[in-house]
């Protein structure tokens, strides 16, 4: 079980949504808000490739604190990679800068199974030392804990780095649907490792990250995905933890996500949140908190474009029974700090009300 909250987590705007009950203001934090776009993430970088950046607790701690002490955002997320599980548990994988995860080997037969082996606490010694500090030096604020789900995993190890249609990974479901389900479960149980780790040392929510899912359709991703998806959710559901999930172009799969387990349901900017909303209850029968959903490219747009979208995206967040305010997707590298840092002050100066 996780270690006693912090006093003021109770008043977190963040874990006040995420449970469905009213915030002081609405919640607003980034993916990918500690990276590439922050000057202070790049002078800390120099020299130093992403996974190793990810395994030393010194510069996890300070890379994730970043854009906490820029913002004044109401979260702050645990820095890593979807790979860095695997990386630590001896996988052939790495980060190629400008490319992303790229596999020595990948995994196209029952062979390649062998070397996805299970993930222990001893593996990943550096994020238990690095959340327990994090929570300490938070402060109150909550601290999200981070992982990769299985079907994007799996994507990078068999087609050997990242892809744009996933034609290896979707054949392999259809031709070897036994071996699809072997790896997506070890995969599942890397997650749960993972995750558990984070939420064990202190962290007070977790984010399942599928970010390619949307290249599924929905009955592919309801029999080859879901099943394995639930099985993180399911085994994270002890900890008493809110449990976000999220991908991109996801719009036909949101009921799908919500009922693998998410209590909150992550959204790209291309399905309006208020019928996000519908599509949910829908599948569900009850509406949930969802997190989203601002265009990415709206940040280069200029302040005149991008309030009356924040307007429009906070009146259709309403409709759920909680909202966090975040991009549709990651921050890109080349956005301006000072524009995220107003439209954090302006989400929660504008959403402001006393609780009822």
């Amino acid at each position: 079980m996780p270690p006693t909250e912090h006093p003021s987590l109770a008043r977190s705007p963040y874990l006040l949504a995420a449970r469905g009950e009213q915030p002081p203001h609405t919640p607003v934090w980034f993916m990918r808000q500690a990276g590439r776009s922050l000057p202070e993430y790049r002078a800390v970088r120099e020299g130093i490739t992403m996974l190793e950046s990810c395994m030393r607790p010194d510069l996890v701690v300070e890379i994730t604190l970043q854009p906490v002490r820029r913002y004044g955002v109401d979260a702050a997320i645990y820095y890593s990679d979807i790979v860095l599980p695997l990386k630590a548990a001896g996988f052939g994988i790495e980060i190629k800068p400008g490319v992303g995860p790229v596999v020595a080997d990948p995994i196209r037969d029952a062979g390649g199974l062998a070397a996805v082996r299970p993930v222990t606490p001893a593996d990943v010694t550096f994020a238990t030392e690095s959340v327990q500090q994090l929570v300490s030096e938070l402060d109150g604020t909550p601290l999200i804990g981070f992982a990769g789900a299985p079907f994007t995993v799996a994507s990078y190890l068999v087609e050997g780095g990242p892809s744009k249609d996933y034609a290896r990974t979707k054949a392999m479901m259809h031709a070897d649907p036994e071996l699809w389900h072997a790896l997506a479960d070890r995969l599942a149980d890397v997650a749960i490792a993972f995750l558990s780790v984070q939420v064990e040392a202190g962290a007070s929510a977790i984010q399942l990250f599928d970010s390619w899912a949307g290249g599924l359709s929905p009955r592919d991703y309801e029999r080859f995905v879901l099943p394995h998806t639930a099985k993180v959710f399911e085994a994270i559901a002890p900890y008493g933890v809110p449990r976000v999930h999220f991908g991109v172009n996801t719009g036909e799969l949101l009921g799908l996500m919500s009922a693998a387990g998410a209590d909150v349901v992550g959204v790209d900017w291309r399905v309006p949140l208020d019928e996000a909303v519908r599509r949910i209850t829908a599948a569900g029968g009850a509406p949930k908190p969802v997190q989203g959903n601002l265009d990415p490219a709206l940040l280069f747009a200029g302040w005149e474009a991008i309030e009356p979208e924040i307007d429009r995206i906070l009146a259709e967040g309403q409709a759920a029974p909680g909202h966090i305010f975040n991009l549709g997707h990651g921050v890109p590298p080349d956005a301006d700090p000072e524009v995220l840092h107003r439209i954090v002050q302006y989400v929660q100066a504008k959403s402001s009300h006393v609780p009822a």
